[in-house]
């Protein structure tokens, strides 16, 4: 049996149900642009995010921000996520965003991969603005992976070992998901997606059956 502990905030406040089924909750997979890896120095340039009702990812459910970032961009962050300065000068500011954002994801558990990174940077912006954190809980599929990888033969059968990369695209190509060399943060959350799909299949035969059991495996 694994114990892990995390916070939990009332369903008034998330709108999320914690007993409700895996298979019945609402999801947001979601990805961040950045314009550098550090949370105390860097910022945010864009959000994407994509819908999902249970195991069904709701195309027509999607979120995609260019933010006017708070830092410099860096010619290292450009490599990376090829947005030029001259493109998001313009842009919405990050309250702007955030508050649309909020919005999307009330009722949802959020879903991404190494998502305590995209946390970090958004309660680093919720804690400025609003004096605490994301409210949603989340859910992290790289901690998925590793406990699948932990807790079922078959899965280990059918996807190799736990050992090798771990990153998003290492892991959609192991999971037949196609995955282009062009990316944005809507692309990427969309391939989060589509391996949180995978994944769902097999949870309830593993006893992952509702949200708090999904919480207790895959808190970030």
């Amino acid at each position: 049996m694994i114990a892990v502990l995390f916070t939990r905030r009332p369903a008034a406040e998330t709108g999320v149900d914690l007993s409700m089924s895996v298979g019945a909750a609402r999801y947001v997979v979601m990805d961040t642009e950045l314009t550098g890896m550090d949370a105390r120095r860097d910022s945010i340039i864009s959000v994407g995010a994509v819908g999902m009702q249970g195991g069904r990812i709701a195309l027509g459910d999607t979120f995609y921000e260019m933010v006017s970032p708070e830092t410099k961009l860096t010619s290292e962050s450009i490599v990376v996520h090829g947005i030029m300065p001259s493109e998001v000068a313009d842009k919405p500011s990050i309250q702007t965003v955030i508050d649309d954002f909020l919005k999307f994801c009330r009722g949802a558990v959020m879903v991404g991969h190494f998502v305590s990174l995209d946390l970090a940077f958004l309660n680093k912006v919720m804690k400025r603005l609003y004096g605490r954190r994301f409210p949603q809980p989340a859910a992290d599929t790289g901690r998925i992976s590793d406990w699948m990888q932990d807790h079922d033969n078959g899965f280990r059968r059918n996807y190799g070992c736990s050992d090798g990369n771990k990153d998003l695209f290492s892991l959609a190509k192991k999971h037949h998901i196609p995955v282009s060399e062009a990316h944005n943060a809507l692309m990427d959350a969309f391939i989060t997606a589509q391996l949180f799909q995978r994944f769902l299949g097999f949870l309830p035969e593993l006893g992952v059956r509702t949200v708090k059991d999904l919480l207790r495996i895959a808190k970030p």
